[in-house]
């Protein structure tokens, strides 16, 4: 498949919808990180009308590689085969009972043989709710209020409360660009951040508030290891102070090792959300932990009709098994290897200054430019021109095990035009007239790397 821009790929009718989805829907889109503000607006697709492996058709007709795939959602390819036909027989079984489901108590024991902190579990549906239900379980489990975090956790009230606190290194919110409007003021200091790697501070926070905190709930890592002994110090640090510890492996889960990071750092906390990639595209979500940590949600209200529909049992329960079963691990070290060597190559050939960098399963670009203020621009006109060549990818890229050695040679030839055409802007000091569109922007910054 040739990688040269097409003149005749429109977005027309994406554009069109937006602005009808504007009347209809505040906010646009059910997700910030769909909104067309955070690709190149006018030139990337907003809306798609097919998906299969590791392609997706726009619904201007355009097709694309995609190295997004529904923000990690996707883990073994869209449409797979095998997790839609066992959907489609469950559906045919009925997609909700009246009663309870046995895939409800089969999808429980292969997560409990599956995630080292796992030996009790309670369903959800996504990622936000399932660290909403963890931060209830957390509390009610140590009947404590504050809960010290560190990443991204939902768009619910106990954790974007913290953005009526200031930052201590920014001064500004935690979350840079999101208001807490409509969260109760009075929630303010219950949900406190801290700073990724900063042991000094997580200690401070702990001594300040000793006696009041549930729990410690972080994303153990993203794009980077954590430091040697770091996750072992925070575990023994809230211990120490009484309050469990939570991993947030909603985004970071099921690509690096089945069993998570715990997995491979064998630092086991004592809770974990799951979500996201778990069902390959079905909504479901799990919040797994040690027996001590979840019996006590029995007698809690944390209730809901759908948080067990077969749909995404099943869903979920077929993906864990065709990961295990096709090998995924080394899949995905090999092909995100794959990936950084690409991009890194593309880069030199075209001579511009920066790397691929980060874990094989989410690697990243990293410019190093003359100006920082120049990153918005270059990150902007690389999705744009990555668009252009029906590549759609931010500057971060996630493969699936539908990708294959082929689709990674056109994600490097399509980078290498790219990146040549970035060079050429910097050395003549044009780059932004390359822009047809807006700079996109970041819906919000997380706190861990």
């Amino acid at each position: 498949m040739s990688v040269a821009r097409s003149a005749e790929r429109s977005v027309e009718q994406s554009m069109s919808m937006y602005r009808r989805a504007e009347e209809l829907i505040p906010g646009w889109t059910q997700l910030i990180s769909r909104r067309a503000s955070q690709f190149a607006n006018g030139v990337s697709p907003v809306y798609a009308e097919s998906a299969k492996g590791a392609r997706f058709v726009d619904v201007d007709g355009n097709e694309y590689l995609d190295m997004m795939n529904a923000v990690s959602a996707i883990i073994l390819g869209h449409a797979d085969d095998v997790v839609d036909g066992a959907v489609k027989e469950q559906i045919d079984r009925g997609s909700i009972y009246t009663l309870n489901g046995p895939l409800e108590i089969e999808l429980a024991e292969e997560l409990v043989d599956t995630i080292p902190s796992a030996e009790m579990v309670r369903y959800a549906k996504a990622g936000g709710e399932t660290c909403a239900l963890a931060a209830r379980i957390v509390r009610g489990t140590t009947g404590r209020d504050i809960i010290l975090f560190c990443g991204y956790h939902g768009w619910h009230d106990w954790y974007q409360s913290a953005n009526y606190l200031v930052d201590p290194e920014s001064g500004e919110y935690p979350f840079a660009g999101i208001e807490p409007i409509g969260v109760p003021r009075v929630l303010a200091g219950t949900a406190i951040p801290f700073t990724y790697g900063d042991l000094d501070m997580l200690s401070d926070l702990l001594k300040r508030y000793d006696g009041q905190v549930a729990a410690v709930m972080m994303e153990p890592a993203r794009s980077e290891l954590p430091p040697p002994g770091y996750l072992e110090a925070v575990k023994s640090m809230a211990h120490e102070h009484g309050a469990l510890l939570v991993f947030d492996e909603v985004s970071c889960g099921w690509r690096f090792r089945i069993g998570g990071f715990q997995e491979y750092t064998g630092v086991t906390p004592d809770v974990t959300t799951l979500a996201k990639a778990m069902s390959n595209g079905y909504a479901m979500g799990a919040v797994v932990g040690s027996r001590e940590a979840m019996a006590p949600a029995a007698s809690m209200f944390v209730s809901s009709s759908y948080w067990s529909d077969n749909v995404g049992l099943a869903a979920a329960l077929t993906t864990i098994r065709e990961l295990k079963r096709r090998d995924s691990v080394p899949f995905f070290d090999t092909m995100g290897e794959r990936v950084k060597k690409t991009m890194n190559e593309a880069l030199a050939s075209a001579g511009l200054p920066g790397a691929c960098v980060g874990l094989s399963y989410n690697p990243g670009l990293a410019f190093d430019l003359p100006d920082p203020e120049l990153t918005p621009v270059v990150s902007t006109l690389f999705v744009q021109e990555m668009s252009r060549r029906g590549v759609f990818t931010p500057t971060s890229f996630r493969v699936t095990m539908a990708h294959t050695e082929e689709d990674i040679r056109q994600l490097g030839e399509a980078a290498a035009e790219v990146f040549g055409l970035i060079k050429s802007g910097l050395d003549r000091g044009n780059l932004s007239d390359l822009l047809v569109c807006d700079l996109k922007k970041e819906p919000f910054r997380r706190l861990v790397r």
